[in-house]
Parts: C-alpha cells; structure tokens; sequence
C-alpha cells in the first residue's frame, strides 16, 4: 500500500525526513510501491523519486520548491489546501512552487464542492510560482529544452505522455518573478501530452500569465482565469508558444485591470516557421477586458503573432480596445483558413480588428479573421459567468 500523510503526522518535530515507506502501519507485507519522501504538514518541500505520496486532508505549509520526478507521483485528496509560506525579498532562490518532471505525475482529486487549493499565505499576487508540468510532448524549440522557471527539461516525441490528471483545482496568488523574463504563470505546461487531464481549474489573481502552453499536446477544459487586484493578471489570461497543438473547451478569463491581452498566442519568436506549428482548437470562450475606458495599446482580446494559427468558434468579447489583434506576415497568411473564429460576439469592443504586418495589404477591418453570431454563448453564459464555475471558483 501506498504511505498516506495521515499516518506519519507524529513526525512533526521533524523538518523534512528522507526514509523509505513502501506501506502503512496496519500492512506489513512491503508489497506496495516505496517512496523515498516523508511530508510533514508545516514543511512541505524537496524531490519526491519515487513511488506515491498522497496528502489526505487538510491544510500542508510550502516552504520551498517541490518536484515530482521520474516515476514517481502526488496524489492530492478532495479538500486540501497548500499553502506557500511567505519569501523575503532577499531570497529569491527559495521561492515557493510545484513542479512535476518528465515522467512524473500529479493526481488532483478535487470536487465540485471540495476543490483542492494551493494558495499562499501573503494573499497578493506574485507571492508563490505556481505549478508546473513538464512533459515529453512535442515542442519546436527543439527535440528538448529545458523550462524557465523550473529547469526541468520537457518536449520529446510522444504526443500521448500523461503527466497525471487535474480536477477542481483553484490556484491563488502565482506569478513569482525572478526577473522580467523570467516569471513564473498560474499553470506552466511545458511539452505536456494528451494522455494528460485537465479540467476544472482556476488561476486566480496572477501577476502573470493564468495558462500558458509551451508546446505540447495536452487538451483543457472548464479554465477560469479572474482578478480583483488591480497588479493581478499581470500578462495575458491564456498564453500559448513553441508548437501547442490541443484543443480547448470552455474558457473563461476576466480582468479588471487595464493594460494586457485576453489571449497572446506565439509559434516561435526565433523562427515563426518552426515546426510544429502552434494550431490549437479552442471553442466556446469568453473573453473580458477592462472596459473601453481602457485605452492601452495592449488592450486586445487577441494578440495573434510570430506565426501562431488557431480556430476559434462559439466566442463572446466585451470591453476591448481591439478585438482581434493579428501580427506578422506568417500570421496574415492564415487568416481566413488556419486562423479563424467563427460565431463571434462583440459586446463594447472599439476596434472589431486590425493587423499590424509589413506585406503589401494592411487592413484596419480585417474581417476574414472572424464571422460574427449575435446568439453567441461563449463559456456558456455569454458574458456573464457560467454555471459550471458554481461551488468550486473564487472571485467570480
């Protein structure tokens, strides 16, 4: 049987214990799968190498980076909370987060009216990194990389990798920085695989990004991003890059903070031709800005650039500046056909689209990019909030 942190709690006193553990303590017949990794409830940190640990219940303090490596899996029970202690400024390499390598594997057993909750104790945004998935799906950074705010290598060549599953899982208060390109996100999927599950997650008040995909196969569903914070969400709602091919299924992202994009989507900045090709499917998604009186350049429900394709059907935008923002020549060439949105709502958005390209054609109403749908539902609310975010979302 696997080690369940319910049965080691009279280990308090210890800070953090490397020991073997290939049962529990009604079963001695050692037949279950070892790990080498003992959690204690306020110190909550290191490499788990291998095996299974789960945590039961309750509430588990982060007091530095924790990673799941090869082979080796955490299983999050319904209910618990983790909850990353406070950084000081000085130490920056102690920041807070979870990550899971390549052939690890996280289980997240939240419910509908029991999600599991990593959080921090300062409740401002950028007080803890998030969590991280690294996969061994293809990427067009290369075979592999290595990922930004892990080191973890990711991407490969198996399109079908499973890194585990993710179900009613709130993220509050991610976006550690480490300097101006290197920021951790709400949920960072590196060359993540299709045999992964995720569904029903929130980000909620990021300094930066909520998702980002940074190639990859994975599919998501039911994805929440939302602040209050005027500093949260300090980037974009949903971020993709280097070859992301997935498909998304109701997404809905909210900010009351001017400045930044619902959606910045890249193929590759150095070679906007590498393959693959970043090409998700994306339907029914709500999108909402700032409001008109936003009058930032980077107010754009879309960012579409370096390369990126994309379809995009059953869309609701309210309170943009622009609609869809569409860059680069590569970009251009796709509009219509590779990179489309179709049954598209505007509500409050003051440019529906416009490109920003050096070919010969610029069009300030570059409407081959979308067809409009008065009756558009988007998330399934139009731009109101969904059903489906009842019971489990904060801050809606």
């Amino acid at each position: 049987m696997k080690k369940t942190i319910s049965t080691i709690l009279g280990l308090a006193a210890l800070s953090l214990v490397t020991l073997t553990t290939s049962c529990s303590s009604d079963d001695n017949n050692n037949s279950g799968p070892k790990s080498d990794f003992v959690v204690v409830r306020d110190n909550l940190q290191g490499e788990i190498n291998s095996g299974e640990v789960v945590l039961e219940s309750g509430t588990y303090k982060l007091t530095g980076k924790l990673v799941v490596k090869n082979t080796a899996k955490l299983t999050i029970k319904p209910g618990v909370i983790i909850e990353a202690t406070t950084v000081a400024a000085d130490q920056l390499q102690a920041v807070r987060y979870i990550a899971v390598a390549q052939g690890g594997q996280i289980d997240v057993q939240g419910t509908a009216s029991n999600p599991v909750i990593m959080t921090a104790e300062t409740k401002k945004p950028a007080a803890w990194g998030g969590l991280v998935l690294c996969g061994k799906a293809p990427i067009n950074k290369g075979v592999s990389a290595s990922a930004e705010v892990s080191e973890l290598t990711y991407g490969g060549t198996d399109a079908n990798d499973n890194s585990g599953s993710i179900k009613y899982l709130r993220i509050e208060y991610p976006g550690f920085s480490y300097s101006s390109d290197k920021e951790f996100n709400g949920l960072s999927l590196f060359g993540v695989g299709k045999g992964t599950v995720i569904d029903y997650v929130q980000v909620f008040e990021s300094s930066d990004d909520g998702f980002e995909w940074f190639g990859g196969t994975v599919n998501a569903s039911h994805l929440v991003v939302s602040n209050k914070d005027a500093t949260a969400v300090g980037d974009d709602l949903f971020d993709w890059t280097e070859g992301w091919n997935g498909t998304g299924d109701n997404f809905y992202g909210i900010r009351t903070n001017a400045g930044n994009r619902g959606i910045e989507a890249d193929n590759n900045a150095n070679n906007h031709l590498a393959t693959p090709i970043s090409f998700p499917t994306i339907n029914n998604l709500t999108l909402i800005g700032a409001g008109v009186t936003d009058t930032s350049a980077e107010s754009q429900a879309f960012k579409l650039r370096v390369g990126t394709k994309g379809k995009f059907n059953n869309v609701v935008l309210k309170g943009w500046k622009t609609g869809f923002d569409v860059q680069h020549d590569e970009s251009i060439g796709y509009a219509g056909t590779d990179l489309l949105a179709t049954n598209v709502k505007f509500e409050d958005v003051t440019l529906k689209s416009k490109s920003t390209t050096t070919a010969s054609v610029v069009n300030n109403d570059f409407v081959k990019v979308y067809t409009e749908s008065a009756t558009a539902t988007g998330a399934g609310n139009g731009s109101g909030v969904p059903t489906w975010t009842a019971g489990w979302t904060k801050g809606l």
